[in-house]
């Protein structure tokens, strides 16, 4: 594996809306003498999402979900819903380091990921490097990168499957977190080594190894094998509540994520054979992402206000919590400068669009 090739986007695109929009927002933030990290609402939310995750764990281990296999699949259940609201509204924030001012807060917070089966560092190489980066580029944005079982982009090879990808690509949607758990993270670590993006996170790949198998063993410790031996259920029950939790899980933060970025709208640009894209930065992330569902506020509570995935992705530094009053000047500012600003009314709507793209790409 090589190392990564990076790209170079345009210096002066768009003239001077990410500027202008900087210093918009800037002044936002001075008139209504308020910080752009999170405040009390995100504090509370943690404790509710923490709680959805870890009450029902507790009540399943200590056989009080054994009252009925109802109750007991039931509490499974709510532990996925738990997993998507830690992963979009908890540790989403920390790890992007605008969940506190404090540092030690943010680190604190963004480790609650290693608990729930994942793993800090390569969370925030995929995501915050490759991903906010070179969004919908192929072969650097790994967000669209399926291994061959899925086909994202128009960029990526086409095989005879992806014709019926828009009816599997859900099931395969439900695996995500599984995959994570088990064995993605160590094979990512591997490749981040090779393309020296291990160095950019201060860690070896010795330690990397050696930290990751002991957040595996933890979280398989509690989630897995202690309600196997104490929760009163079969273990085939607890096996299948655990792949519950996951299907749950893996088909919330696919559909999450997907939907902002996998969309007939975005533009999948090709760099030059000298590695350079055609706009500027923000001009790329405004081309390849698009908002939905911001007029429900439940949608925006539980997912972290990744809803606002324009917003997020123009200021990943600014905390969720101001996303919709930020999302009116992030719009009027795309306006005067003639950019597009891309927004899908509901979630079901977005939901319908990257159906469709799924079903174009498998059939163009």
């Amino acid at each position: 594996m090589s190392k990564l090739n990076i790209v170079r986007f345009a210096p002066k695109n768009g003239e001077g809306f990410y500027d202008a929009l900087k210093k918009n927002i800037d002044d936002f933030f001075k008139e209504n003498n308020i910080g752009t990290h999170g405040n009390r609402s995100l504090r509370w939310k943690t404790v509710a999402m923490l709680s959805l995750f870890f009450i029902p764990n507790i009540l399943i281990t200590t056989g009080v979900g054994a009252a009925s296999p109802f109750l007991f699949f039931g509490l499974w259940f709510l532990m996925g819903l738990g997993m998507i609201g830690i992963g979009c509204a908890v540790h989403h924030d920390s790890n992007h380091g605008s969940y506190s001012s404090n540092k030690m807060v943010n680190k604190i917070v963004g480790d609650v990921v290693n608990v729930v089966g994942g793993y800090d560092v390569t969370w925030r190489i995929q995501h915050n490097i490759l991903h906010h980066t070179y969004t919908n580029i192929e072969g650097l944005d790994e967000d669209i990168e399926t291994g061959g079982l899925l086909r994202f982009s128009p960029n990526s090879k086409k095989y005879p499957l992806h014709r019926f990808q828009h009816i599997y690509g859900w099931f395969l949607y439900c695996l995500l977190t599984l995959q994570w758990v088990t064995y993605k993270d160590y094979r990512l670590i591997i490749v981040y080594d090779k393309k020296g993006l291990l160095k950019k996170e201060k860690i070896t790949l010795r330690k990397a190894m050696i930290e990751l198998t002991i957040y595996k063993v933890i979280y398989f410790g509690y989630a897995l094998v202690l309600p196997i031996i104490f929760s009163g259920m079969p273990w085939q029950y607890v096996v299948a509540g655990f792949l519950l939790l996951h299907f749950t899980a893996g088909l919330g933060l696919s559909c999450i994520f997907q939907l902002a970025h996998v969309l007939e709208s975005s533009e999948f640009p090709v760099p030059t054979e000298d590695m350079k894209m055609e706009n500027s930065w923000a001009i790329h992330q405004l081309l390849n992402t698009a908002n939905f569902s911001p007029r429900s506020y439940w949608v925006f509570w539980f997912v972290g206000g990744l809803n606002y995935q324009v917003e997020h992705h123009l200021f990943p530094h600014i905390s969720h919590v101001h996303y919709p009053k930020i999302s009116k000047i992030v719009q009027k500012t795309a306006e005067q400068f003639g950019v597009p600003y891309k927004v899908m009314p509901t979630f079901g709507y977005a939901l319908r669009e990257h159906g469709r793209m799924l079903r174009k790409m498998g059939r163009s």
